[in-house]
């Protein structure tokens, strides 16, 4: 019989046996033959660019999509040129976020590890 256990604790009652990760790993989009290759080490592609999975290239993409709001989330109605501002500001997001910790608190899963804040401190570069 297994129980929940916390966030960073393992699920499963057999052990995984622990062996080296590949130093890499793969993504591609559904209906595509596009592979992209990303160094595990780097989080970057092998040619050095970003991947399209992460966070700025996410940000574009939303920043382009929020310029087509009918309704903006921002006060000024602009897009925020900083990441983190941008999440402040979505309302929506930081009271699902806030809902979720709870509910792992109440689940006895633990509290939620955040990242350091500057990872989130970058501009939007377009």
């Amino acid at each position: 019989m297994l129980s929940a256990s916390p966030l960073t604790g393992v699920s499963n009652a057999k052990r995984r046996r622990a062996g080296k990760s590949p130093g890499f790993s793969v993504n591609w989009i559904a209906g595509t033959a596009d592979l992209e290759l990303i160094n595990a080490t780097t989080g970057k592609k092998n040619c050095g660019s970003c991947s399209r999975l992460c966070k700025h290239m996410f940000y574009t993409q939303w920043a382009k999509l929020y310029g087509k709001l009918s309704t903006p989330i921002s006060s000024h109605g602009e897009v925020p040129s900083v990441y983190s501002e941008a999440k402040l500001v979505a309302h929506v997001y930081q009271s699902a976020k806030q809902q979720l910790f709870r509910a792992f608190q109440k689940a006895g899963l633990g509290t939620w590890v955040k990242k350091p804040p500057e990872q989130d401190q970058f501009l939007l570069v377009v």
